[in-house]
């Protein structure tokens, strides 16, 4: 099992920026990826970043430029930087880690953008 606690959200203006952390316990071993999903009010939940475990990194169109996700392997760590925020990016988000086997998710953080 593997245990996820994400925190870092809040209440930002438009153009703000916000750093999103998540923090990973247990059998961290067996995971290959970190990755950050969103989900806005009525919509569907969409990957907007994610790194491998060597580093590799993908990302949503709509954030690239403006949202940057990294690793601290020692603290078990993962981060989304995210700036130039608008307010089309209000949303939770949640951190998800990837084995071969299935997908852990953590409780998610909510992020609220005013216009």
């Amino acid at each position: 099992q593997v245990q996820l606690v994400e925190s870092g959200g809040g209440l930002v203006q438009a153009g703000g920026s916000l750093r999103l952390s998540c923090a990973a316990s247990g059998s961290i071993f067996s995971i290959n990826a970190m990755a950050w999903y969103r989900q806005a009010p009525g919509k569907q939940r969409e990957l907007v970043a994610a790194i491998t475990n060597g580093g590799s990194t993908n990302y949503a169109d709509s954030v690239k430029g403006r949202f940057t996700i990294s690793r601290n392997n020692a603290k078990n760590t993962v981060y989304l930087q995210i700036n130039s925020l608008k307010p089309e990016d209000t949303a939770v988000y949640y951190c998800s880690a990837h084995s071969l086997s299935r997908a852990y998710w953590g409780q998610g953080t909510q992020v609220t953008v005013s216009s």
